[in-house]
């Protein structure tokens, strides 16, 4: 069994509880029809006492893909980024409308990109395995945000200019955003996971692909078009 299933910010009466659960029961059904390996998709720094609830959420899910009776590889992503990649798509979708793009705070803080296709294959060669796995999954190198922020900028031949703002105005410009776009741009939650370094992984990186040299690839086709959440994952509603 392979595990992808989560939520990046609860909705309606979807919440990080109520997916825990969700993973709870799917397991108990993996189970009874006897699968006897799962790989389990979790994110870095995953803790059952984290104060954000993705993270604390995601930690409950390892919880209970550990006690199950089936052997497991449970993979902890950074920050993934490939093509249909909402995140770094909708940030150079901003960069190519916008004369400026908000860097909360310093933006000396880190994040460690990981390729989309080497966490595919690491999870292939994990579902292969029968011994209990815990693994962090990470990219190369390790970037500052604005780094990486300039990175895309370069790579889309970008004009905007990246000008820093109190985390505060950076959240209170992405509602903004959202409720123009229909989205949900960025969380509260979100954002401090990033600026407390949550994703940049502890171990030795075993992702293969620089971010640097798939944006000299890809950048001219990135950020073209807005990739909503909601059209994307709440399909029945996203006209609300």
């Amino acid at each position: 069994l392979y595990n992808t299933y989560w939520i990046r910010f609860p909705r309606g009466p979807l919440t990080f509880d109520k997916a825990v659960e969700n993973i709870r029961i799917l397991v108990q059904a993996a189970e009874q029809a006897g699968v006897d390996r799962v790989v389990h998709l979790s994110v870095s720094n995953a803790s059952p006492d984290s104060p954000l609830p993705y993270f604390r959420g995601k930690g409950l899910a390892e919880e209970i893909i550990r006690r199950s009776g089936m052997s497991y590889a449970i993979l902890r992503p950074t920050l993934i980024f490939g093509a249909g990649d909402i995140l770094l798509n909708n940030v150079a979708w901003f960069l190519r409308k916008f004369p400026f793009f908000p860097i909360p705070g310093t933006g000396d803080y880190q994040v460690q990109p990981v390729y989309v296709e080497d966490v595919a294959s690491q999870a292939v060669a994990a579902g292969k395995g029968q011994e209990n796995l815990v693994s962090d999954l990470a990219g190369p190198d390790i970037l500052t945000y604005q780094e990486m922020i300039a990175l895309v900028i370069k790579a889309i031949g970008g004009w905007s200019k990246a000008v820093h703002v109190p985390p505060q105005m950076a959240l209170l410009l992405s509602k903004a955003a959202s409720f123009l776009l229909r989205d949900v741009v960025l969380t509260r939650d979100e954002l401090k996971g990033l600026m407390c370094g949550l994703l940049v992984a502890d171990g030795t990186p075993n992702g293969e692909t620089r971010l640097v040299e798939w944006l000299e690839g890809y950048g001219d086709s990135l950020g073209r078009k807005y990739e909503s959440e909601i059209k994307r994952h709440y399909p029945r509603d996203s006209s609300t």
